[in-house]
């Protein structure tokens, strides 16, 4: 029997990889966008999940314009936050198991080594702290992923806007003192399906293996695109001009303890999916978008 999933934010970068990803998997997917449905609207949301009876709901629908969310946190907090308590009412109304993508900015920075799932978050943005209690609002049954530093084909991400400046600009000036993981939309896609259809409860570190700076990100994107990676130069994040209004995590690596201690599928090194991703991107017109 087919199982039945609701997926938030279809039309985004990550639920579009989501919605194809169930479609491998024989799913009866139901997609929805904000425009069908207002998930901060209670009363819509009890509604459509009642109707539609999914038996798991994939919730990739969020606010993540990082500094935008630092001058408004009242949308923040709305969009992020009390949707995913609609949700998770609604879920738990009708016996859906809910799954939730998070984010390496619920953590400081403010360590050396790689962050485990059970340690103590301390989100410096409105974005992180929208997340982070967005986390709160879940069943301990329900299935919560962090991952970071997200690209890939669909909507905007920092690979893609690499390849579009470096149309425009011999030299592009990066951040090199923020350590992260670089995550393909596309293959993480596909570990979050599997732990919300295997309905795995708790919190799990979904990256690409492998962490680097948004420096070693931008200069494998020109390498992938046959570019000079000499037209990367690094930069301090003090250095940003006009600097941005959120603070980031200097280290915000996230260790994939669940993932491998459970025997599950890890995630392809960054770089790999990087360079079988940016050929897609310069083939599909020429100019990134």
């Amino acid at each position: 029997m087919k199982p039945k999933v609701l997926v938030t934010g279809a039309a985004g970068q990550l639920g579009t990889e989501v919605v194809a990803h169930l479609a491998t998997r024989r799913a009866e997917v139901i997609g929805i966008t904000r425009a069908e449905v207002d998930l901060t609207r209670r009363d819509l949301v009890r509604a459509a999940v009642s109707a539609l009876g999914p038996e798991v709901v994939i919730h990739t629908a969020a606010w993540t314009a990082v500094d935008d969310c630092e001058s408004d946190p009242e949308r923040a907090f709305l969009v992020n936050t009390l949707s995913t308590r609609n949700l998770a009412e609604a879920a738990r109304a009708t016996g859906a198991h809910l799954c939730l993508v998070s984010t390496d900015y619920v953590f400081d920075g403010a360590t050396d080594r790689p962050y485990l799932e059970w340690d103590t978050p301390n989100p410096l943005s409105v974005y992180g702290r929208s997340k982070l209690a967005a986390e709160a609002e879940l069943d301990p049954s329900s299935t919560i992923v962090r991952t970071a530093w997200l690209f890939g084909e669909h909507g905007s991400n920092f690979v893609k806007t690499m390849l579009r400046l470096s149309q425009q600009s011999d030299v592009l000036r990066v951040v090199d003192d923020q350590h992260g993981c670089p995550t393909a939309a596309a293959d993480l896609a596909r570990a979050m399906t599997e732990l919300a259809l295997g309905r795995h409860p708790g919190v799990h570190h979904v990256t690409n293996q492998g962490a680097a700076t948004w420096y070693e990100l931008a200069r494998q994107t020109m390498v992938a695109a046959g570019l000079p990676a000499e037209r990367i130069e690094p930069i301090s994040t003090k250095e940003l001009d006009p600097p941005r209004p959120a603070p980031r995590p200097e280290y915000s690596v996230l260790d994939n303890f669940v993932l491998r201690q459970s025997g599950l599928d890890l995630l392809p090194d960054w770089r790999e999916s990087l360079h079988a991703l940016v050929p897609r991107l310069l083939s599909q017109g020429g100019t990134v978008q």
